[in-house]
């Protein structure tokens, strides 16, 4: 962006003027030994805590302490129904209908109940494609899948790679793959945005793709939730999952949300794991009845929720909906561009910026490509108070997440990481 300017007095400036700065008081940002507060950059890894957070569990823990069992329909926020309190907010941020979406389980878990409905391999049509870099859970997910079915992973996957030279997935080489190779493929499988480059991709171009070669097609959304417009439902996408620990600030290991298109919503035939908490939730305390599968995205739950959990999530979303995840989008296009200004006019001839430059095609992170660096480079960063993410062989992923990071934190990271390219010319 032209109107960025160099300096600390801008970077204040731009903090004075942020009617979203207020937010940062209501996390917990961490400190350093002295009490200085860190320049904390990996919301991509793991979100800050809000600080309304152990309130929301404390108050389940009470109901549990004063009610027993009676808390699942006695509690202020009754357990029984728990997982409908998120629905709205967080079918909000993915950009979906309430009923395409349900909070439950964990991320890898919740990919493979997706694939037991939305791979649906034959003799002919079995493989699935997924981006070369994608996450390796993603990776180890579907080769297993390809496994369980009788498949030899390294014939089954298809993989949609960058081009020599280039650290971008291109569209035009995925459909060249589907030109060639559609009839053969099940199952296309994509992260949203991608962990390593940060690359947001066309969800809605990806499906069509997919969908105009027969295959089934949903999307990793951990890195996307929480920090890009994904409009889930109008992507068209069969299914997606993502986690809540990320840019969605629910805590370590905490749960997966799942989106299930509409189009799916009343499908008997989709072969799925099923459990009590998929079954009629009129009927589900009977006991004696036979199955009879809840409509939309709850019809693939299996059990109760982990409420203490859930609790945390429920902070969460509320400081988003305080907040307003288009106001916040807004910032982080502004705040992640201001912080690609400072990154470029070092003019180092070792740092290169491998995310896209386009602001439609990324969210909050950047991925800072450091030549002839190790990781002592991420070492001594981290000495300085600043915590960042060093992914082999050469990259530091970098999140200025809007509700909590402040411009002053951006200008703050690449001053030092200035100092520290002068003092240890070549990182080492």
């Amino acid at each position: 962006m032209s109107n960025f300017k160099l300096g600390l007095k801008f970077a204040e400036e731009l903090d004075q003027n942020d009617d979203l700065s207020s937010f940062r008081s209501q996390f917990y940002i961490p400190k350093d030994k002295n009490g200085n507060e860190l320049i904390y950059m990996t919301g991509n890894s793991l979100g800050l805590q809000p600080k309304i957070t152990k309130s929301y569990i404390n108050q389940e823990l009470e109901d549990w302490a004063n009610l027993g069992v009676e808390g699942h329909t006695e509690g202020k926020n009754p357990w029984l129904h728990y997982h409908e309190f998120l629905t709205e907010t967080m079918a909000k941020i993915v950009g979906a209908k309430p009923m395409e979406v349900v909070v439950m389980n964990s991320l890898t878990a919740n990919l493979h109940f997706m694939m037991v409905s939305f791979y649906k391999p034959t003799p002919k049509r079995y493989k699935i494609l997924i981006e070369a870099d994608a996450f390796p859970s993603d990776k180890y997910a579907v080769e297993s899948q390809l496994r369980h079915h009788g498949y030899d992973e390294k014939d089954g996957l298809v993989l949609w790679k960058a081009r020599k030279g280039e650290e971008l997935a291109n569209y035009d080489d995925l459909e060249e793959i589907l030109k060639s190779h559609g009839d053969d493929i099940a199952l296309v499988m994509i992260g949203g945005v991608n962990y390593y480059t940060g690359q947001f991709f066309d969800l809605k171009r990806i499906t069509k793709l997919g969908h105009q070669h027969g295959c089934m097609v949903g999307f990793d959304c951990a890195h996307g939730a929480g920090n890009v417009q994904l409009n889930l439902h109008d992507s068209g996408a069969d299914f997606a999952v993502w986690c809540s620990y990320k840019y969605l600030n629910s805590g370590p290991g905490s749960l997966s949300g799942v989106f299930v298109n509409e189009r799916h919503a009343h499908r008997k035939d989709l072969n799925r794991f099923t459990g009590w908490w998929s079954h009629n939730k009129q009927t589900r305390f009977k006991m004696r009845d036979d199955f009879d599968q809840l409509p939309g995205a709850e019809g693939w739950q299996l059990s109760n929720p982990p409420i203490l959990s859930m609790a945390a999530i429920r902070a969460s979303l509320d400081v988003f909906k305080d907040a307003g995840f288009d106001k916040l989008c807004k910032k982080s296009n502004r705040l992640t561009g201001y912080f690609e200004f400072l990154i470029n006019n070092l003019n180092h001839k070792d740092i290169k910026i491998i995310t896209p430059k386009d602001p439609k095609q990324r969210g909050c992170q950047l991925s800072i490509q450091v030549k002839n660096a190790d990781r002592t480079l991420h070492g001594k960063l981290m000495q300085a108070g600043i915590v960042t993410d060093w992914r082999e062989p050469d990259v530091i992923r970098c999140a200025p997440v809007p509700l909590y990071n402040s411009f002053m934190d951006v200008y703050g990271f690449v001053e030092k990481l200035k100092t520290i390219l002068v003092i240890s010319q070549g990182y080492k």
